[in-house]
């Protein structure tokens, strides 16, 4: 059997195109799995899982513990506000306690860019970084790039602008790799103010005219607005934001070709995506999520069975 090149899934930085493809391989599987009648397999019965939610989550967060407890794992959940996480010996402290209850595997989102870096190097265990600051989302850019993936054949070839606020955002950064591996273009839209002062390093087109972005592309990803990153106005209002960067029903009819409208979710409807574009036949916003269950069972799964293979 084909295994990760990699002990932890700590950003898309780390992973090869062969971990991507592997992961979509396993992916398709579980995909099956979780569509059937008894969607329970007994593969990870003897592995424990530490949820570690120093940040708030809620899509992502149901989004593991349901992948857990389909490969039958035993799940630990501890959520945290982060004021009690302030410092890095604290989070060691937190997770030395978690490992002493001996725990095979640590998923963990935490406002820190680094954060689960730091811990590898610390730690005995694998772990999944599920959002860390406004640094990686590795988890969300699979099920992404898996989605488009899905709904076009491949992800070779394709042009993908993600839209709004670059600046703040793990998606985009874990995405901006991701779909580079795999062989895509990508372009980012939004104000100025928004994207990031090197950006272009990465080798990512900068487009300031949404509808332009959109003639371009073949999938936009749109995300949110991230108001409780921004600790100064990056624009005048929310209202004048839609305006220019807001995708609605009107302009996707008037483009020239279908494109494919993702978002990966808390939507702020009205503002980034009006609701009938949302809920539109482009839109694959709930195909994402349902990817996602499927992606974090592979990424489990591929991991766990590194663990099993150094105790063997």
């Amino acid at each position: 059997m084909s295994e990760l090149s990699v002990n932890h899934l700590l950003g898309i930085k780390y992973i090869t195109e062969a971990d991507i493809q592997l992961i979509f391989e396993t992916a398709d599987h579980f995909k099956e799995v979780i569509n059937r009648p008894i969607k329970k397999v007994p593969s990870l019965r003897d592995i424990t899982i530490a949820n570690l939610f120093f940040e708030n989550s809620t899509r992502t967060k149901l989004s593991f513990e349901l992948a857990e407890k389909r490969l039958s794992a035993d799940v630990i959940n501890f959520a945290s506000s982060s004021s009690s996480v302030t410092k890095g010996e604290t989070l060691i402290d937190t997770v030395n306690n978690i490992l002493s209850m001996k725990v095979d595997m640590v998923v963990m989102r935490h406002p820190n860019p680094g954060a689960g870096v730091f811990l590898s190097k610390h730690v005995n265990a694998s772990i999944i970084n599920a959002g860390d600051g406004a640094h990686e989302h590795p988890t969300q850019a699979l099920l992404d790039t898996y989605s488009i993936r899905e709904k076009l054949g491949d992800v070779a070839g394709k042009n993908v602008v993600i839209v709004g606020d670059i600046l703040h955002s793990r998606v985009a950064l874990s995405n901006i790799f991701a779909l580079q591996k795999l062989g895509a273009t990508v372009k980012v839209c939004g104000p100025k103010t928004l994207i990031p002062k090197y950006i272009e390093k990465l080798n990512v087109g900068i487009e300031t005219n949404l509808r332009k972005a959109l003639e371009w592309c073949d999938v936009a990803n749109m995300l949110r607005v991230q108001n409780e990153r921004m600790d100064i106005s990056y624009f005048p209002t929310t209202r004048e934001y839609t305006q220019q960067f807001g995708l609605n029903k009107k302009i996707l009819d008037s483009l020239n070709k279908e494109i494919v409208v993702m978002h990966p979710g808390p939507i702020n409807r009205g503002v980034e995506i009006t609701s009938d574009v949302a809920d539109s036949k482009q839109s694959i916003i709930l195909e994402q999520v349902q990817n996602g269950v499927a992606i974090r069972m592979a990424v489990i799964y591929l991991l766990a069975s590194k663990i099993k293979h150094h105790e063997d």
